[in-house]
C-alpha cells in the first residue's frame, strides 16, 4: 500500500473519535495524545504531577488545532478517577478510546529496597488505577459500539529483577505489571463484542525506564551498555515506536481483542545471538 494512502486511512478512521488518554503530561502518553488529536481524534488528556511540564503541554495540544481537554486528576483517588471520566465522557459527548497509561515504574537505584508503603504506592498507581479507570469507563465505550482499550505494562512482569534490568525494574513494579495481563484478558471478554481490549508490553523506552529518567543518571556506562546489548535491535524504544502500535490497534486491528504486543527490541530474547547451522557430520 502507498504510504500515504495507508496515512490517510489512519486519519480517516480517527476522525472525530473520543479518546481518553490517562498521564499525557509528557512522554509516551503526550506522544500518543498528540498524535490522535493530529489525526482527527478528539482527546481527553489527563495529568497529576510534573506540573512544571504543563505549560508546554497546553502549547503543544494547542498547537494540533484539534479539540482537547485537559483535566487534573489524582488516578490513586477512586472518587477522582470517576469525575474525571465523566467529565471527559461529558465533554467529548462519549468515549471511544480509553488509553490506560498510568505507572509508577520504581527503580531500585532509585528506591532501594520497597518498605510497605512503597509496595502499596506500586500496585495502587500501576495496577488498582487501570482497574477504577476501565470499570468508569466501560459502560461508555459499550455505547460506542467500537470501542478500544490499550493498556500499558512493562517486559518487567516477564523478567523482573534479574539481568541487567534488575538495575531498574524491581518486584513490586514487576508483579504489578504481570498482573496486568490478567486484565487483558478478563476485560477483553467483559467488553465484546462492543470493545477490543488489547496490551502494549513495553521495553526501555526514552522517557520510561531509559534516556530522560532520573534513575537513567544513575546508571553507569558499562549498565547503559549492558542494557542495550541485551536487546536486539541494539537500541531503545523511541516514543514514535509506540505512537505506530497504538495507531495499528485502534485501526488496524478490528479482530484483534485481549492480547498483549510486546515492543521491547528483541530485550525478553536476550542478547545472544544464534549462530549458523553447523556443518553436521553425515
Amino acid at each position: 500500500m502507498n504510504p500515504g494512502r495507508r496515512a490517510q486511512g489512519w486519519e480517516s478512521a480517527l476522525q472525530g473519535k473520543r479518546a481518553l488518554v490517562l498521564g499525557a503530561v509528557k512522554g509516551i502518553g503526550k506522544g500518543i495524545g498528540l498524535d490522535l488529536a493530529s489525526r482527527g481524534a478528539r482527546v481527553a488528556a489527563t495529568y497529576y504531577d510534573w506540573e512544571e511540564e504543563l505549560p508546554r503541554m497546553r502549547q503543544d495540544f494547542a498547537d494540533t488545532g484539534a479539540e482537547h481537554h485537559l483535566l487534573r486528576a489524582n488516578l490513586l483517588e477512586p472518587d477522582e478517577i470517576f469525575s474525571m471520566v465523566e467529565a471527559s465522557a461529558d465533554r467529548l459527548g462519549g468515549l471511544d478510546i480509553l488509553i490506560n497509561n498510568i505507572e509508577r515504574g520504581g527503580w531500585p537505584v532509585v528506591h532501594g529496597p520497597y518498605v510497605p508503603e512503597q509496595w502499596d504506592l506500586e500496585m495502587a498507581t500501576t495496577l488498582r488505577a487501570k482497574q477504577w479507570v476501565f470499570e468508569a469507563a466501560l459502560p461508555h465505550l459499550k455505547g460506542s459500539g467500537d470501542g478500544v482499550v490499550v493498556n500499558f505494562s512493562s517486559i518487567a512482569g516477564m523478567v523482573g529483577r534479574s539481568g541487567p534490568a534488575q538495575l531498574i525494574f524491581n518486584e513490586g513494579y514487576a508483579a504489578a505489571n504481570r498482573g496486568i495481563s490478567l486484565l487483558t484478558e478478563t476485560w477483553a471478554r467483559m467488553g465484546a463484542p462492543q470493545v477490543r481490549v488489547n496490551e502494549i508490553m513495553l521495553g526501555i523506552f526514552e522517557t520510561r525506564h531509559g534516556e530522560g529518567t532520573r534513575g537513567w543518571g544513575l546508571l553507569t556506562d558499562a549498565q547503559k551498555d549492558a542494557l542495550r546489548e541485551h536487546t536486539l535491535m541494539d537500541r531503545f524504544g523511541k516514543i514514535d515506536d509506540v505512537v505506530r502500535a497504538v495507531r495499528f490497534l485502534i485501526s488496524d486491528a478490528p479482530f484483534m481483542t485481549g492480547t498483549v504486543m510486546r515492543i521491547d527490541g528483541g530485550y525478553v530474547l536476550g542478547g545472544e545471538r544464534t549462530n549458523p547451522m553447523p556443518p553436521g557430520v553425515l
